[in-house]
């Protein structure tokens, strides 16, 4: 029988992997840098942040590698594209290889993105495998929330390795070159220390108990709960000596915390077995006499007698098995058919969430792109905080759901995830058109607000996709559903860069609240659309979320 400690410990070192995963939501602390290293204009970093995004669009690769070849194989093919993609930019930057054409870097930035659909997929899977479905959406939801550290767990160490003034020209260019060096080297390191935990569990179910996991997931809440306060405390710089190293060893404390769970679980299993041990001998110790008085009690009973008897105790094995079946699956609600992606693109369903992802975490993520530039615009020198707040705040959105779910799931309910979807989408918008204020206050609440509902869909996203068209074929499913992402990168990043280029001096640089402006009205104008969409979704499927 496999073991509950491996079952948390394979949890943890997703958690791991997807804290170090977002590797291109850090592009905006050094895109400026960038910008000036590569003599590029506004036009061409835009679509860099779409290049990034682009490697989505064959994320359905990585779906199918996961079928089949073992898990962990995928993991460091992943791993190892991320380190082409982003070394070789390092090299050119830093002078080691010839300098690269403009396409060559587009292309090694889509292969970089492209890496970490590979680590999402089999961090998905892993989770997917490994916990039944009465905890399958707060497992791939809390797994998923620490991908949202992942830009201020990359800010902090660049921080703590270069105190120089932010506003030193040689301490941009090398924090530009370390930013790179890291998104190519973290991953792969990440990689080799959680490969050998990487793999599903057979008969998952019979390890998985609602006593035995309630009280491991709550202290995994409480522990992912004080991660996001002290992640947000130490962006906001609330801490009384929160200098970058501090908060590199902080982050490091309580990344590790989790690991408490799978070693209590150890112990408990060693407790079991001792025990379990100790009561065999007791039961089991019969003397000779007993054991002839009731091998003669059985002969008196006859040969009928004893085969109903048989019968009866495996009716009830069976009764009991479907029950318990039915305990772990049926109180799902939501997984109506298992289809293909073929089956999927033809589904109106399919097209309403399609869009209402288009018009909401994809917005959130252009927003999140042009982070540097529009604190630019705006004569902000703090982009790097804002890049941690919006790390921060967006790992409590991708925490939320998984709360939430699991409050609601103790009281037999199942929160409508098209709703919640609209519920996340108006806020958004409110905050796209709170951008239209100069103030520096308006700037930081947006960006807080964007990344907390970003984060939030992200996470939703994943058991949505599960309970619309099945677990099964999720890992091409929902890398297909993702291909938005790109797609609305590149419509809406170049309709920025057009209209930032239009309102600039010339020379490929704007500032001002102007730059932007007509791009929060858009984007806010979509979020409502999304919100619509949501709720049509929601009305359409109804009847799959309700009391259980």
């Amino acid at each position: 029988m496999p073991s509950r400690a491996l079952q948390w410990l394979s949890l943890v070192s997703i958690i791991w992997l997807q804290s170090i995963n977002g590797t291109n939501t850090n592009f905006p602390a050094y895109s400026s840098q960038l910008k000036h290293a590569f003599s590029m204009s506004q036009l061409q970093l835009n679509n860099l942040a779409f290049a990034s995004d682009a490697g989505k669009l064959l994320g359905w690769f990585s779906g199918i590698a996961a079928i089949y070849l073992p898990l962990w194989l995928v993991l460091l093919i992943g791993s190892t594209l991320g380190l082409t993609g982003y070394g070789l930019q390092y090299l050119s930057i830093t002078n080691q290889i010839h300098s690269l054409s403009y396409l060559q870097i587009f292309s090694l930035t889509v292969l970089a993105g492209n890496s970490i659909c590979w680590i999402n997929t089999v961090s998905y899977v892993v989770v997917i495998r490994n916990f039944p479905s009465t905890y399958r959406r707060v497992a791939v939801g809390l797994t998923t929330s620490y991908q949202g550290l992942s830009a201020k767990i990359y800010t902090d160490v660049i921080a703590a390795l270069f105190r120089s003034s932010p506003s030193s020209v040689s301490s941009s260019t090398k924090k530009a070159k370390a930013y790179l060096l890291l998104n190519a080297v973290l991953p792969l390191m990440a990689s080799f220390i959680t490969a050998p935990l990487i793999r599903g569990i057979d008969d998952v179910g019979l390890v998985t108990k609602p006593e035995n996991m309630d009280a491991g997931f709550v202290l995994m809440f409480l522990i992912t709960m004080a991660t996001g306060v002290y992640a947000v405390v130490s962006s906001m710089g609330l801490i009384v000596s929160s200098s970058a190293l501090i908060r590199v060893i902080g982050s490091g404390v309580f990344l590790l915390a989790p690991l408490v769970i799978p070693v209590a679980e150890k112990i408990r299993e060693g407790f079991e077995k001792y025990w379990s041990l100790s009561r065999e001998k007791k039961v089991y110790h019969f003397t000779i006499e007993e054991n002839v008085h009731e091998d003669h009690h059985h002969h008196q009973d006859g040969l009928k007698l004893d085969g109903d008897h048989q019968d009866h105790d495996h009716g009830r094995e069976v009764v009991v098995s479907e029950g318990d079946h039915h305990d772990h699956d049926d109180v799902d609600v939501g997984v109506r058919e298992e289809i293909g992606v073929k089956a999927m693109l033809i589904r109106i369903d399919f097209w309403l969430y399609f869009f209402v992802y288009f018009c909401s975490a994809t917005l959130g993520l252009v927003f999140l792109n042009n982070l540097g530039q529009i604190a630019e615009s705006r004569g902000s020198s703090r982009t790097s905080s804002l890049v941690s707040l919006s790390s921060s705040f967006g790992f409590f959105g991708r925490l939320m759901p998984s709360f939430i779910d699991y409050y609601f799931s103790r009281r037999k309910y199942v929160v409508s995830r098209p709703a919640l979807i609209a519920a996340l989408v108006a806020p958004m918008g409110g905050a796209f058109f709170l951008l239209l204020n100069s103030t520096n206050l308006s700037l930081y609440i947006s960006t807080a607000v964007i990344g907390v509902c970003t984060g939030a869909i992200s996470s939703i996203s994943v058991s949505t996709t599960t309970e619309l068209f099945g677990a099964k074929n999720f890992s091409v499913n929902h890398n297909v559903l993702v291909a938005n992402i790109p797609i609305g990168s590149l419509l809406f990043g170049s309709l920025t860069a057009l209209l930032y280029h239009k309102e600039g001096n010339g020379f490929g640089k704007c500032m001002g609240t102007k730059c932007y402006r007509s791009s929060f009205l858009i984007w806010g104008s979509l979020c409502f659309l999304g919100t619509i969409l949501a709720l049509i979704l929601c009305a359409r499927t109804r009847k799959f979320y309700s009391q259980r």
